[in-house]
């Protein structure tokens, strides 16, 4: 058995259902491969999945596609690759209780934002509000990532950035009302996530590996896409409890899975769209490099 290590990017949810259907089903042993699921509550996410990558503690790592634009152009410079996209399509928000009275991005100004501090989210955000008219002058609030969540259900900040087929389910089952601004429609071209990385050296060197991987994953997540009831039985043995208790699991699977994809297009991701992100960045001067996009992902494994 090939010994894999995967580091998620949040605690178990329905982004990643398919890992743990595939491992169950045992999809991934029928390839000689035993998967490790690694959840940041296990360090209270002191390490990101990129920065486990970086430091060779795991095999793959799961992250918004700007982490893999951030270690090619960062001062150690780490050569990764996005080998699949989990989701077809965004489905997060940058939201707000409704009863803040926040109808619009820019209302967001002299407000704030409960940020994961990741490397281009604070100007991400504060350029929604200038897109929409505002002077982009929200106030950042670092919270521990864990708890980001509650800030907002607190009031302790404004705003925050969620995905909408977990904390917006949560939301809507617990009776929350949430306002929301999907970076789309504030001419925001955002590339894939989350996203599944590697090194290239490992990429090149366990390609066929690799693509077994993917296989069974595909697999997995195709099978939590017709099978609602059995996938989140798999699922509910690795959510928190607190998550358990309060998401309605079958409704956010039912959500998340319309954005899997299907046996064509699985894992699958468009230079194009990956380029007008990379493109934005540089434009708005977050980045100083442009990059190409062919050089930070690849389709190849996905067969």
């Amino acid at each position: 058995m090939k010994n894999l290590r995967l580091a998620l990017d949040w605690t178990a949810n329905t982004n990643h259902t398919g890992f743990y259907v595939a491992r169950e089903l045992g999809y991934y042993a029928k390839n000689d491969i035993a998967l490790t699921l690694l959840t940041p509550d296990e360090d209270e996410y002191a390490t990101t999945p990129a920065k486990k990558l970086e430091l060779g503690t795991v095999d793959f790592a799961l992250a918004p596609f700007e982490s893999i634009i951030s270690l090619h152009t960062k001062q150690n410079r780490l050569p990764v690759k996005a080998i699949a996209a989990l989701l077809q399509e965004d489905i997060s928000a940058i939201v707000t209780l409704s009863a803040n009275k926040i109808s619009r991005p820019r209302d967001l100004d002299g407000r704030t934002y409960a940020s994961y501090k990741a490397r281009y989210e604070d100007a991400i955000v504060q350029q929604l509000i200038k897109n929409d008219g505002g002077a982009g002058s929200i106030t950042v609030l670092y919270p521990e990532k864990l708890g980001i969540w509650n800030t907002l259900l607190t009031n302790a900040a404004d705003s925050t950035w969620i995905f909408d087929n977990w904390e917006g389910v949560e939301a809507q089952s617990s009776g929350i009302e949430l306002t929301k601004f999907r970076l789309a429609d504030y001419q925001i071209p955002y590339a894939y996530s989350p996203s599944l990385i590697a090194t290239e050296a490992a990429i090149e060197q366990n390609a066929d590996l690799y693509a077994a991987f993917l296989a069974a994953t595909r697999a997995g997540f195709l099978y939590a896409k017709a099978n609602t009831e059995e996938a989140v039985d798999i699922l509910k043995k690795y959510v928190p409890e607190r998550d358990a208790r309060l998401i309605n699991l079958a409704e956010s699977q039912s959500y998340t899975s319309a954005y899997y994809g299907d046996e064509s297009n699985w894992g699958q991701m468009d230079a194009d769209r990956i380029q007008r992100f990379i493109d934005w960045l540089y434009d708005l001067g977050l980045e100083s490099e442009k990059l190409a996009a062919a050089n930070l992902f690849t389709n190849e494994l996905l067969g």
